[in-house]
Parts: structure tokens; sequence; C-alpha cells
């Protein structure tokens, strides 16, 4: 599969980001629960909390964990489209008309007539962890009817995050229409919690073999394994039986990856984090930006590694549309092992 062959479909919940620089004391009077992770509040509260300070302090980012994937594929110069649900209000014009501009395809973007477009409240303190409120609104209505065989036309990879799992009976049609279409399939288990919740479903999963690519990080990885057991090779063995490719992020410390044949270490780029918001995500779109262009799992990784480095630079989950002909030249000068 190369560049100009490729086309892929994300898929997960559309949402926009809110975000917002905050101080410990303003998470301390306005926030209810510890700080850091990721809770869900209504439409309501969630401007209660934005109404504490200024609004102009507000930046937005159209977002979502499968979605930063896409979007960073997308400026990196893959045909991309897009499969979630946003709201009939003003918030989802600015998303899809903000993904067309950017290149992508927003014609697989279905509309609910009542649910608002999703939006996540992420708040960053200055030790850069974001504590985030999050109203799913019309993204958790995405049924399996709204999925069709029409969507997969021409499509070459389907990315989906762990998220899905939410709306099971709608990621496994999914799921089933990709690999029904001959698509390559990665699959980004998002969070512990989406391991704890739905390890049958999961296996299921792995079992029919429906994923090719599994992207875990540290803690998705151990809650597969067990804490007693777990190693990022042991969590990347278990799975590798189903897949064809294991990549286990450990944040700080780098990656580890395997392809059955081979396995590496991926060595971490290291710089000073502004915000981590889509460290994640934007590894992966690095990853399967070398991966679908024909590379290797290291050259992959180390991608990976590099883009998972310029996100965290900036605030929020955008990189500056001026960097992104750097970023393909630093690309360029990763030696293939």
């Amino acid at each position: 599969m190369s560049l100009k062959k490729s086309r892929i479909l994300g898929f997960g919940s559309p949402i926009l980001d809110l975000l917002l620089r905050v101080d410990d004391a303003f998470l301390a009077r306005n926030v209810e629960g510890e700080k850091g992770g990721m809770r869900m509040l209504d439409a309501f509260s969630q401007r209660r909390l934005i109404s504490a300070v200024s609004e102009v302090n507000v930046r937005k980012a159209i977002g979502g964990s499968a979605f930063n994937t896409i979007s960073a594929l997308t400026s990196l110069g893959f045909s991309t489209a897009f499969l979630g649900k946003l709201g009939n209000d003003a918030d989802g014009t600015y998303f899809r008309e903000t993904y067309a501009k950017m290149g992508g395809d927003a014609s697989r973007f279905r509309i609910s007539p009542t649910e608002p477009t999703a939006t996540c409240l992420s708040m960053v303190t200055p030790d850069s962890e974001r504590t985030m409120r999050t109203n799913l609104g019309a993204s958790a209505t995405l049924s399996p009817e709204d999925i069709s065989d029409a969507d997969f036309k021409g499509i070459t990879h389907f990315h989906a995050e762990g998220y899905m799992c939410f709306l099971m009976k709608t990621l496994k049609k999914a799921l089933k229409l990709a690999k029904k279409h001959h698509c390559t399939v990665s699959f980004d288990l998002a969070s512990f919690e989406v391991v704890r919740l739905f390890r049958a479903d999961l296996e299921e999963i792995f079992s029919a073999g429906c994923v090719d690519i599994v992207f875990a990080n540290e803690d998705e990885a151990r809650e597969l394994c067990g804490p007693e057991s777990f190693s990022p090779d042991r969590a990347a063995e278990k799975l590798a039986p189903f897949c064809t490719v294991v990549a286990v992020k450990l944040g700080k410390n780098g990656a580890f990856v395997t392809d059955r044949t081979v396995s590496c270490r991926i060595a971490p780029k290291s710089v000073q984090a502004v915000d981590t918001t889509g460290a994640g995500d934007l590894w992966q779109a690095g990853f399967l930006f070398g991966y679908l262009s024909g590379h290797g799992i290291e050259k992959a990784g180390k991608m990976g590694s590099l883009l998972g480095a310029e996100i965290v630079q900036v605030f929020g989950a955008e990189i500056p549309s001026g960097r992104w002909r750097g970023i393909l030249s630093e690309f360029n000068n990763i030696k293939e092992q």
C-alpha cells in the first residue's frame, strides 16, 4: 500500500475540543473529582464551567481520539474520510467545514436532528496535565443503521477508536463491513476502562481476525495482561496471534512494536511538553503514515515517536499548518533498518 493508493476511513466520536488553560486553584474551586482524566458532563454543567472564566480564553479545535489520528494523516498527504455523528448545529457545521478545508472528505458524517455536536472541555494546568469534561451529544447516537457498504467504497484502511465499544453493535458492524471490503484495520484500545469493561467483546473481535494493527498504551496493556505480569513484550505477545502488528506506547519511555517476525523498542524523542492532548493519537498517525507507505515497523515507530513529540510542544491536538512540510522532511531523514 502506498500514499497515493491508500484511502483511509476513520471511525469514532467527532468531538469539538474546547481548550482552556487553568491553574490548580481553578480546578479545586470549580471541578468535582480528582485532577486529570475524563468524566462525562451534561451540556449545562459544561457551560457553567466555561462561564467561570472569560469565554474568549476558550480555543476551539476539531478533535476526538480517532479524528486526531485521521486529521494528522490528512495533513501528511493521505486521502481520508471520517464516519461519525455530528449535531445539526453551528458546532457541527464548523467541524465539517474545517475538516473539508484541510482536504478531508466530510461526506460520511451523519447528522443528528436533535442532539448537539459532542464537545470536550479540556482544562490544561501549568504542569501540562489535562482534566477533561465531555458531553458526547450526537456522537453517542450513531447506530448500526447509520452505516452501510457505501461508506467503505474505495477505502483501503479503516482506523477505529476503542471508545466505540460503548456502541458495540455499531462497532462490530463497521468492522465486519471493513473486512468485507478488504480493508486493513487498525484499532486503538483507547483507555484501560474500555479494556476492563469490554474484555470479552474485545477478545471476540480479535479472535475473529477483525483487526490487523492494535495500538495500546501502557495502562491499557497492563489491564490486558494483569498488573502482576505486565511487560510491553508480554502484552504484545498476548495480542500477536490475532494481529499482524502490535504497538505498545510507553509515553516518555518510547514504545514497543512487533509484527510477529521482528520486535523492536522505539526510543522516545525528548522535548519540553506543553500539553499532552493527542499525544497517543498523533503517535499512531506517524506510525500509520510509515507503515501504510510500505516502511517497516521500526521506521514507522520512529515516525510515530517524532509526531508524538511534536504535538506535546503545542497547546491542543493540532500541529500548526506551516510545520507539516518540515515534519515530512524529518520523516524522509529517518533511515530504514
